[in-house]
């Protein structure tokens, strides 16, 4: 959590010439959203995808997995991520609607220069493969 988007953006500077997008979540892009600034002012060209579902979901998920979804501060309150790009000149949009999906990802890659999309999911989608806390990756869960 919080490494997508700076390791995007190295990622970007030391290849220019190929396109690069940056998958995170809403919880881990919090960690590191500052950065928008330094996008803007180098207008480093990466993409940023923030698939948002109001928590920090990887730590949602264990807890739904492995502690009867007895939930502790996973909750989040989050900024409106299309304002905050755009106050920094970045062009971003958000996706609620599967059906829109397909078209946003297509505008932003054909865009030059930075951007965001916000993609809204379900707060229970999870995120497999995972390994349990402890275990070896024999004991990988590959669905639920």
């Amino acid at each position: 959590m919080g490494f997508g988007v700076p390791a995007a953006m190295g990622a970007k500077l030391g290849r220019p010439d190929r396109e690069v997008v940056a998958l995170v979540g809403d919880g881990g892009f919090q960690m590191t959203m500052q950065e928008l600034g330094t996008i803007s002012q180098y207008q480093i060209g990466v993409k940023i995808i923030i698939l948002n579902n109001n928590y920090l979901g990887m730590v949602r998920q264990w807890q739904q997995l492995f502690f009867d979804k007895r939930y502790s501060f996973t909750k989040l309150q989050n900024p409106d991520f299309v304002k905050l790009a755009e106050a920094f000149s970045i062009t971003a949009q958000k996706v609620t609607q599967r059906g829109e999906l397909a078209s946003a990802i297509s505008e932003m890659i054909e865009h030059k220069g930075p951007y965001l999309l916000e993609v809204i999911v379900e707060k229970e989608d999870n995120v497999f493969p995972m390994v349990p806390a402890g275990a070896s990756v024999s004991k990988i869960i590959l669905e639920p």
